[in-house]
């Protein structure tokens, strides 16, 4: 089976490219061994350990077994994310919520609670990438629980980039802000874990969040590869950026959020294609 190129993926190709040793957490048994036999066979030295982000255990095994197998962590990439049927917010079922949240806020939120602290003791220049996205920096109708999500992640890497500062740590922050890109997140269901399916899934889908799901889709096939995402990362990462923004073209609507907070009218409702409002 040919396999998608995710964010997440690129990334760690990326990190084989530049001769680093790679620790692979994934929550799909299939994608990391595949991914593995490819990067070994690329000369690359890898560790898989199955991980579920929105579990604290499992991000305490993940960061016990790289040590144990590698002695230390330089980058940390807190990547996995995924998305519900888009709907208005009172329509979402909250085991939309609370999935969506688990895997893409709280993942976050285990990752830095577990590692701030092995890297801080380490004292050596590290970094830590924490994968939000545009719907961090804007507000757009139909994303509600995703972009609570990445909005949270945004400010939480804000947080934490001050606080290390103040501390003059060794441990720097960058939060990735991507577009669209072409991946199989809206595919993200099939990870799902059964005690958070929705028992009706099909009686969620009303037409009007159809046609939206249909734009978001269309969208997406149209958006970036992944491995140009990389690229602007990897080049973030040595500017030592803090805002990574891989879609230059989407700052027009952060822009119009940001001037309704200054300036106090009622908020500007932002289209799809964020060059209209």
């Amino acid at each position: 089976m040919q396999l998608v190129v995710y964010i997440g993926r690129a990334i760690a190709l990326r990190c084989v490219q530049e001769g680093m040793k790679v620790v692979l957490a994934d929550i799909e048994q299939q994608a990391l061994t595949q991914t593995e036999a490819e990067m070994k066979a690329l000369g690359a030295t890898v560790l898989t350990v199955l991980t579920d982000v929105s579990k604290v255990t499992d991000i305490e095994t993940l960061a016990q077994k790289t040590l144990d197998t590698f002695g230390s962590v330089h980058l940390l990439c807190n990547n996995a994310g995924v998305t519900a049927v888009a709907s208005r917010t009172w329509e979402s079922p909250l085991s939309d919520w609370k999935w969506v949240m688990g895997v893409n806020l709280w993942g976050v939120i285990h990752g830095v609670h577990v590692f701030v602290p092995i890297m801080l003791e380490q004292d050596t220049e590290c970094h830590i990438v924490n994968t939000a996205s545009m719907a961090g920096l804007t507000s757009i109708a139909g994303t509600g629980i995703y972009s609570l999500t990445k909005h949270g992640v945004v400010n939480l890497s804000e947080i934490l980039y001050r606080e290390l500062v103040q501390m003059s740590a060794k441990v720097k922050v960058s939060v990735l802000c991507p577009g669209w890109v072409n991946t199989q997140l809206f595919d993200s269901a099939r990870n799902r874990p059964s005690e958070q399916k929705n028992l009706s899934p099909e009686a969620e889908q009303t037409s009007s969040n159809s046609a939206l799901e249909q734009s978001f889709h269309q969208a997406m096939q149209a958006g970036m590869s992944s491995e140009v995402v990389a690229d602007y990362l990897f080049q973030g990462i040595k500017d030592e950026k803090f805002y990574i923004l891989t879609h230059p073209e989407y700052k027009v609507a952060v822009k119009i959020r940001l001037e309704d907070i200054l300036q106090e009218p009622n908020p500007t409702t932002i289209n799809l294609d964020t060059k209209k409002v």
